[in-house]
């Protein structure tokens, strides 16, 4: 059959799409399509995908216009029973061929070389391809309703559910509109301009015209241009200011899902707000009004930038208008710095007793006592001073109960920070009110004082402790409370603040806290495996090998740090030339000991029973060896006692190339496998290299 290709368009017109799902939507939309035309069977070329506040489009390049024909082989009953005595078609052949859309003369029996099917009744038809137009409004629908929405809506009496009110649709094969219906809508050719600039319709003459023909109505298609538009008009304006204009990744995602035709316009506010932290005038800006901040060497400008959805003759009055809407905003954020102050942080405390932290595991409060018990434990263990910790665990939740925070959920313990800083605490305290949520998210920093480290590292063992008591275990993609990155919080501080104290212990002196409801019994074997399993994540995130990590675990060692200076090292003795063969020879080693007693070995060498000259030098070796580790395993200097262990392939190779282990005289057996015992113990001290 001979195929053409056409280019093809859909676009689907709504009202305002949500801003911060609009780009997620459009991939979504876009992977469908494709997913949908790749299961039928339909070729196509390249594919480009816009997104705008009242649009979702694609357009497809070289779109395959009829499906290919396609040769079916169907197989019925055996033949031995679709024909009776008199050759004529029993009902098993009548029904098989009607099933089929055939006739008993279609009927054959299939050959020896069809396999298990051979000896059966069987068809052979080619099914023809459908035309690529009679599939795209299923193909599309499909997509629409795969989308990630969690909730749809529906409008008017209508029974069609979308993100939001659907308004028209476009769908275009070549110059041709595509027969089809989609959410309720009757396909055209037909767009619309801008809301303000070119409401009417607009109409669509052939797929590839598309974004030019919106662009004359002041519509901006393309997400990405959009977002390159904005991002060089905002940097110009803020440099016209004379500073620099912050612009964060998430707002300007936001911002260009809220414009077809962006404006960059910049305004100023009263310079006595800047009298607030930044941070509240900027959360502000940024979360309500959706305004861009400008910076000067350190320093928060008294102005904004925002993009307007219009090229207004008169901007001065669309600055004007939104410096009178921002106003507001900053009196409310320089209200609420006042009124906190008026009242000292410690002060607070008692609020928390009213302010539920988990059902079943009491306040805040009691939380904050917690993390003031356990945190203080840990100082006593890491050299800390405990009257800091203590002081920074009672205040460290206390600006949740702020006015401020109330209104600026995003300035918890930043807003704490600064109240304590005003009622004189001391340096370390107020920064830990910030740096108990360090680190935050992956690759964060983390805290900078020693007290900051101490709080945070109590808060989220609190939380890991209380929660999995509770049984509230993360599964699949539940995670409500955020114990993964709670628990990989936990490993990063251990590990990178050098915090040499076993998880197990941690977790003890958490349990031993004063809880409304007592753990279940299981939670320390519970969390430390959920632990582990986080850290076997993290060492995949560096790209060392799975092997590596599973050689340390297999010790059954649970103290983060040890565990991470193993897999260090275990990791750079992988490298080396010796370290297959002497993994190998490990794994030999395991084998023989498990089939001959495993744990009941002695490994006690009786050096008048060697009498090969290569168990005589593997046993030198090997006293060799233990001298030489004994102080660098004291040490936990792993990676040079392997790098000492390295040593001993040729030993090893030799040893086994000409020593039969499971000799005939039992004393001299046992004496070989007593050296080979000697030889495990050397690398389990470090890491099960077998696994490797």
């Amino acid at each position: 059959m001979s195929q053409s290709n056409k280019d093809f368009l859909v676009e689907l017109g709504t009202e305002e799409l949500p801003p911060t799902a609009l780009k997620s939507l459009s991939d979504a939309f876009t992977t469908g399509v494709e997913a949908g035309l790749t299961d039928a069977g339909i070729s196509f070329g390249d594919v480009t995908s816009y997104a705008a506040p009242r649009r979702l489009a694609i357009t497809i390049e070289a779109l395959q216009t009829e499906q290919e024909d396609k040769e079916e082989t169907l197989y019925g009953p055996p033949a031995k029973i679709a024909f009776d005595a008199d050759g004529k078609p029993t009902k098993a052949a009548e029904g098989f061929a009607s099933r089929a859309g055939a006739t008993a003369a279609d009927l054959q029996t299939a050959p020896d070389s069809h396999g298990k099917n051979a000896g059966k009744l069987m068809i052979q038809r080619t099914i023809k391809g459908k035309q690529t137009s009679e599939l795209l409004g299923d193909i599309v629908q499909n997509s629409l309703d795969k989308l990630p929405i969690p909730k749809r809506m529906r409008w008017g009496a209508s029974r069609v559910e979308f993100v939001r009110p659907v308004q028209w649709l476009v769908m275009l094969l070549g110059n041709t509109v595509v027969d089809a219906e989609v959410l309720g809508l009757k396909a055209g050719n037909t767009s619309r301009g801008h809301r303000f600039h070119a409401p009417g319709e607009v109409t669509i003459a052939e797929p590839l015209a598309y974004q030019e023909t919106l662009r004359g109505a002041y519509v901006m298609t393309s997400f990405a241009e959009r977002s390159a538009l904005i991002k060089e008009q905002v940097t110009a304006e803020g440099k016209k200011l004379g500073g620099e204009a912050i612009i964060d990744d998430d707002l300007l995602d936001e911002v260009t899902a809220l414009n077809e035709w962006p404006v960059a316009l910049a305004g100023s506010f009263d310079e006595d707000f800047l009298r607030v932290p930044p941070e509240a005038l900027v959360s502000s800006m940024k979360e309500h009004q959706k305004y861009f901040h400008v910076m000067k060497d350190g320093k928060l400008l008294p102005n904004f930038i925002t993009v307007s959805n219009i090229e207004s003759k008169d901007p001065a009055q669309v600055i004007s208008g939104n410096e009178k809407v921002i106003r507001p905003r900053l009196a409310d954020a320089a209200f609420f710095w006042d009124t906190d102050r008026k009242q000292k942080l410690e002060s607070r405390f008692e609020k928390l007793e009213n302010v539920v932290w988990v059902n079943k595991l009491g306040s805040i409060a009691d939380k904050a006592r917690r993390i003031s018990a356990l945190a203080t434990r840990i100082a006593g263990e890491t050299g800390g001073d405990a009257a800091l910790v203590q002081r920074a665990a009672q205040l460290c939740k206390n600006d949740l109960v702020s006015q401020m925070v109330f209104e600026f959920t995003d300035l918890q313990g930043l807003a704490g920070k600064y109240y304590a800083e005003h009622d004189g605490e001391h340096a370390d305290v107020a920064a830990a009110m910030v740096e108990q949520y360090m680190p935050a998210f992956a690759g964060d920093e983390l805290p900078a004082t020693q007290t900051g480290t101490l709080i945070a590292l109590a808060d989220r063992l609190d939380s890991l402790v209380g929660l999995f008591g509770l049984g509230q275990i993360p599964t699949g993609s539940k995670d409500p409370f955020a114990l993964r990155r709670a628990s990989l919080g936990v490993l990063r501080l251990l590990v990178e603040k050098e915090i040499d104290i076993d998880l197990g212990t941690l977790i003890d002196w958490a349990l031993a806290s004063e809880w409304k409801t007592a753990p279940k019994a299981d939670t320390k074997a519970t969390l430390i495996e959920y632990m582990l399993d986080r850290f076997s994540a993290w060492y995949a995130d560096e790209n060392i090998p799975t092997g590596v990590f599973q050689a340390v675990r297999a010790l059954g060692v649970t103290n983060a740090l040890d565990i991470n200076r193993r897999v260090k090292a275990v990791y750079e003795f992988s490298k080396l030339d010796a370290a297959e063969s002497l993994a190998a020879a490990n794994k030999r080693v395991s084998n023989i000991l498990a089939k001959n007693g495993g744990d009941t070995v002695e490994a006690k060498v009786n050096g008048e029973l060697l009498s090969q000259n290569e168990e005589q030098v593997l046993a030198r070796e090997i006293a060799a060896k233990q001298q030489a580790l004994e102080p660098l395993m004291a040490n936990g200097d792993y990676a040079a006692a392997l790098n000492e262990l390295a040593g001993l392939r040729t030993a090893v190779d030799a040893f086994f190339d000409n020593v039969m282990v499971m000799a005939d005289d039992d004393a001299v057996k046992d004496n070989r496998l007593a050296l080979l015992k000697q030889l495990q113990g050397l690398f389990i001290g470090i890491a099960d290299i077998s696994v490797l």
